[in-house]
């Protein structure tokens, strides 16, 4: 999409439309308050994204990219399955603790209203997600660091849906508190007694909670 010299620009109406997906979801924000923002004609912003729904795919695609990225520094550095869960809920501490939402957590509220190609992302984001899951919870229960309620694929989906619900409920009054307490429980009604909480931070690379600084230009 970028275009001769355009990448820097790209990449800026990309932080910039993401951080108010992410706050007001995709209806609740406009190309007018993405130019706005960046103080750049909405010419200049259809010249590098056509329409709204190709920007919004061009969102999915580098969040995934990003989550992809997390996970699978989780799966190189994390000691055990526990250690990977626990990393997979600080992803979404740090989303929250940001002001935002997960990016395909907000899109999935608004899943009917969207366009068909970037249904079809959201629901591939949360399938990669689930079978993500669903792999670190039969390890879990193989190395004996997971206790295993059931099948690893609900499990799975049992984490995934408490996480992106609790995160809703936080949004309420901002109560990041309130969110960890409840991820906790998760965990812990996923961790065996005995197993030691893991004593070392896994730590990831760039945040999934964006770092846009708007400029004019």
């Amino acid at each position: 999409m970028d275009r001769q010299n355009g990448t820097g620009t790209t990449t800026r109406i990309l932080d910039v439309a993401e951080r108010l997906l992410q706050v007001r979801g995709y209806n609740g924000f406009s190309y007018g308050d993405v130019a706005t923002e960046l103080g750049i004609t909405r010419a200049a912003l259809h010249y590098h994204f056509p329409g709204k729904a190709e920007l919004g795919q061009a969102l999915i695609e580098r969040y995934a990219a990003r989550f992809a990225a997390a996970l699978e520094e989780l799966d190189a550095t994390a000691a055990d399955a526990a250690t990977k869960l626990r990393g997979y809920i600080a992803l979404y501490t740090d989303v929250l603790s940001a002001d935002r939402m997960c990016l395909c957590g907000m899109l999935a509220a608004e899943h009917r209203t969207l366009p068909d190609p970037l249904q079809r992302a959201v629901c591939a984001f949360f399938a990669s997600n689930t079978d993500w899951l669903r792999k670190v919870m039969e390890e879990g229960c193989a190395d004996g660091s997971l206790r295993c309620p059931g099948t690893p694929g609900d499990s799975a989906s049992m984490v995934l849906g408490a996480l992106e619900g609790g995160m809703l409920i936080a949004r309420l009054d901002g109560d990041v508190a309130r969110f960890t307490a409840a991820a906790d429980q998760v965990l812990s009604g996923l961790t065996p007694a005995r197993w030691p909480a893991a004593q070392d931070t896994v730590t990831l690379g760039p945040g999934l909670a964006g770092r846009d600084t708007p400029t004019t230009g």
